[in-house]
């Protein structure tokens, strides 16, 4: 017996709705891959550090790493993407100490040693709570903390300087929003036009006032080059724009190292770029 449109039409409205009403759960089974194990500690890699362990106003207990160094240097407050742990950015937090930068890294909850399970709003909680743990705890200034956010980490870094004050931002591979994101995918493009659009950085950063640095690969597959140039567009100045020739989405601070750390030391210190020759 054939199925009659009506029926059909009010199946299709039941999936859509139960689609909408269950999208954040399903939209968090695709964007976060967390891992618990470390698979590497600062001391294989003979850095100095300070293992951190603080809460969130919800609860949850938080671990991260603070490397700081002696002398009076900018602080990168680091929040990495979706993926791994903080234990799979050591070595670019060893190149980050090599050009005079003291950095604390932590994990989201759901991640490594940190408590909980990943969620938008539980990843802002915890952006706050590390930042609040800086200037509490450890007495470091807002006017010397630096936000970098990479990938999913630089919609944390772009929510956070909204909510508390730093010297400036800066965004690596960021997108617009996931609701850009879905457009740029087969399945979710179909749905994009009905799905919210969370992790809204391109709405955020037009209110953001401190100076920031986007930092974007020009053969970026994950996320398109467009979007850093329309988070750019968006932003207020004091702004720059970086584009990393040949570097995808993972690879930018490997493309070429003496450029890339040139220009993003120099911006976390003197809130200018030079890009090297």
């Amino acid at each position: 017996m054939p199925i009659k449109w009506p029926y059909l039409l009010g199946l299709i409205f039941l999936l859509g709705v139960c689609f909408y009403l269950f999208y954040s759960k399903i939209e968090n089974f695709f964007v976060f891959f967390p891992q618990s194990h470390l698979d590497q500690k600062p001391e294989d890699l003979h850095l100095k550090y300070k293992e951190v362990f603080f809460n969130t106003e919800d609860g949850r207990k938080l671990h991260g790493w603070l490397f700081p160094l002696p002398e009076k240097s900018p602080l990168i407050l680091f929040f990495h993407g979706n993926a791994g742990n903080i234990s799979h950015r050591l070595d670019n937090v060893r190149l980050l100490l090599k050009q005079g930068l003291s950095v604390f890294i932590f994990d989201y909850r759901g991640y490594g040693k940190s408590t909980g399970r990943p969620s938008e709003k539980g990843l802002y909680r915890d952006g706050i709570a590390a930042y609040d743990h800086l200037v509490r705890e450890e007495h470091i200034t807002s006017e010397n903390i630096v936000l970098f956010g990479r990938s999913l980490g630089a919609a944390v870094a772009v929510d956070i300087a909204l909510k508390r004050e730093v010297k400036a931002l800066i965004l690596e591979s960021a997108f617009t929003s996931t609701k850009d994101m879905a457009k740029t995918m087969f399945l979710f493009g179909l749905l994009a036009p009905v799905l919210p659009p969370n992790y809204n950085n391109l709405k955020k950063i037009v209110r953001i006032d401190v100076p920031k640095l986007i930092i974007h690969g020009t053969e970026d597959d994950i996320v398109p080059y467009s979007m850093g140039e329309k988070l750019f567009d968006a932003s207020k100045a004091p702004k720059f724009f970086f584009p990393i020739e040949e570097a995808g989405h993972n690879d930018t601070y490997f493309v070429d190292q003496r450029k890339y750390f040139k220009t993003f030391a120099t911006f976390a210190k003197d809130l200018r770029i030079h890009i090297p020759d």
